[in-house]
């Protein structure tokens, strides 16, 4: 990869240390002549609920495919409590629980089967595994499924179980691509509770989301991507500068809105 001709110096840059739970170190990544992460550093507390946002096409997905081991990188480093994510895979997908967005799993098995297959990829034994799964099922309201297919789930429903193969072998860092989007009230406050506790008994979450509404409400800590480079990270209350985190977002951004007219926009008449 052709490395930019004036990189942007890393925002909230830290070196890797004990209260760090992901450590994203000089991320780079190309698409043929399209640099999609340009050198991006950051670092995650351990126990922080943590928000990335960014516009459409900022390189959120890329950077967080690239830091759980689903995408390799072109240059730099993720390391996920000390231990490195492409030198060390299995050490660090052992600690890793992902909620990638987009990717195909085998859903040609049910709710039930699909867990308890994630988890035995995860070396659990199926007498842990397959309560373990029970329980997630429910508590996501997932049973009464039944024998229906994954692939026969609806959006909402296919977003809960892959929540539930990204917990079910208890990890120690969550990173979750969207994981609201498509799910109901209800179900959103069921998996809010879960991250809590999660959290709570020592844990760390990664969010990625459109929704600043939520990212403020829930984040303990946020940072703003655009093109492929963090433009601002800390705590919630300091990228939000004490004012919305929407608003703000928006200028970092440089966001516009579009005020040319559609003229040829009207209801047709009968």
């Amino acid at each position: 990869m052709t490395a930019p001709s004036s990189p942007v110096p890393p925002v909230g840059r830290d070196a890797p240390g004990p209260r760090s739970a992901l450590v994203l170190d000089g991320l780079a990544k190309a698409f043929g002549q399209k640099i999609a992460v340009n050198l991006l550093s950051l670092s995650i507390p351990a126990g922080s609920l943590y928000g990335i946002v960014g516009p459409n096409g900022a390189g959120k997905t890329t950077t967080l495919s690239m830091a759980t081991g689903l995408l390799m990188p072109d240059a730099g480093r993720a390391l996920v409590h000390g231990v490195d994510v492409w030198a060390d895979p299995a050490r660090a997908k052992a600690l890793l629980g992902v909620l990638p967005d987009g990717l195909r799993t085998f859903d040609r098995l049910n709710g039930l089967e699909l867990v308890t297959y994630s988890g035995l990829l995860r070396g659990l034994s199926r007498d842990v595994v397959i309560p373990r799964a029970t329980q997630l099922l429910h508590v996501l309201d997932l049973w009464d499924a039944g024998t229906t297919l994954v692939a026969d789930y609806s959006a909402g429903m296919r977003k809960k179980v892959h929540l539930a193969c990204a917990l079910v072998h208890s990890p120690s860092v969550l990173v979750l691509d969207e994981p609201f989007e498509a799910v109901d009230p209800i179900s959103a406050k069921t998996i809010q509770s879960i991250l809590t506790d999660f959290i709570a008994a020592g844990g760390t979450v990664v969010i990625s989301s459109h929704v600043m509404v939520t990212v403020q409400r829930l984040c303990t800590n946020v940072a703003i991507i655009d093109q492929g480079r963090v433009v601002a990270a800390g705590t919630t209350a300091e990228v939000a500068a004490g004012g919305d985190l929407e608003d703000r977002f928006a200028q970092l951004v440089g966001a516009r809105t579009s005020r040319e007219e559609l003229s040829w926009l009207r209801p047709s008449s009968a």
